[in-house]
């Protein structure tokens, strides 16, 4: 498709030595086939660039280039008149309007989340895109347990990331000649949330606890003078399903792909995880836990780790 696009007036013959040449042995009568698919007589910019996912003018000057590197923007401007034109045709297309309308409307989600992901990727996000959808901009976002542990340290630190240490010393040779240590050298943090942002969030967290969903904490955790340490959280239940709709919007078929159930937390000012219940695949439908269920895990546990906890006020 990519040949065609930048070669509309190629032959089998070219197609099959441009396939060679990237690598890909094809016949003569499988050229003829893809030829014959994507034929150039019938489809133009616009239609390879929806085929190749990627916007007609982004394809048709990368041909350009590739002819010659050394092009100015000034000669691509004059020479993309015609290609411009076709390009937006659709828009003048009136009756279109919908098809028009729900395209615009991805292409503006797209680039929003395109230029909203280098800040989630900052507060801990692990993955490189953001997929643009109702469940990313309500915060279920796929992300794994590490990242939203090291979002509740930021939160915990005043809005200063520090990267994770997993061994902080290494001893070989005790009590003799060769003793070695090895310890990591310190990192130095980077801000990247307001602190008055992250002091803010500590205390709507907190709320979740002594008022919201993850009440049944309140008070579960104490110092070694029985004073309360204070926690908080954020709970996510997931009913992960793959749903069909018919025609008119009804429900046509419904399997579960996953259940989840997840509470992030902070407790005292040092002391920060992150629990999840998770069962996978078809027997998923078969569970109905929610996000009470880590909840109450953290809340069972919660005499042992009060004694264990060396709590800094």
């Amino acid at each position: 498709m990519l040949f065609l696009a930048w070669n509309p007036d190629a032959d089998t013959h070219a197609l099959v030595r441009w396939l060679q040449l990237h690598g890909t042995a094809v016949s003569t009568d499988e050229a003829g086939r893809l030829l014959k698919a994507y034929d150039p007589t019938r489809l133009n910019i616009s239609d390879y660039g929806y085929l190749l996912n990627r916007h007609p003018l982004d394809v048709w000057c990368a041909g350009q280039i590739i002819e010659n590197p050394n092009v100015s923007w000034d000669d691509l401007l004059k020479r993309s008149a015609d290609v411009r034109e076709i390009t937006s045709r659709w828009l003048f297309q009136t009756k279109n309007r919908r098809a028009q309308d729900l395209r615009l409307r991805i292409r503006i989600e797209q680039d929003a989340f395109s230029r909203m992901t280098p800040y989630w990727r900052r507060l801990g996000f692990p993955f490189d895109p953001l997929v643009p959808s109702l469940a990313t901009a309500i915060g279920s976002s796929a992300d794994r347990p590490i990242a939203l542990a090291e979002l509740m340290g930021i939160i915990l630190n005043d809005g200063v990331r520090l990267p994770p240490v997993q061994l902080r010393r290494l001893r070989f040779a005790h009590d003799t000649p060769y003793e070695t240590i090895f310890e990591p050298n310190p990192q130095p943090g980077e801000d990247v949330m307001e602190p008055s942002v992250a002091r803010a969030l500590r205390q709507v967290l907190a709320d979740v606890v002594r008022n919201g969903t993850a009440s049944r904490l309140a008070g579960a955790f104490v110092s070694v003078d029985r004073k309360a340490i204070v926690a908080g959280g954020k709970t996510g239940s997931g009913d992960n399903r793959l749903e069909t709709f018919g025609r008119g919007g009804y429900l046509r078929s419904s399997r579960a792909v996953s259940r989840t159930g997840t509470f992030l937390f902070y407790i005292g000012n040092r002391y920060f995880g992150v629990l999840t219940a998770y069962v996978g695949g078809d027997k998923a439908g078969n569970y109905v836990f929610t996000s009470a269920l880590p909840v109450t895990i953290l809340k069972l546990l919660a005499p042992a780790i009060s004694a264990s906890l060396n709590v800094v006020d």
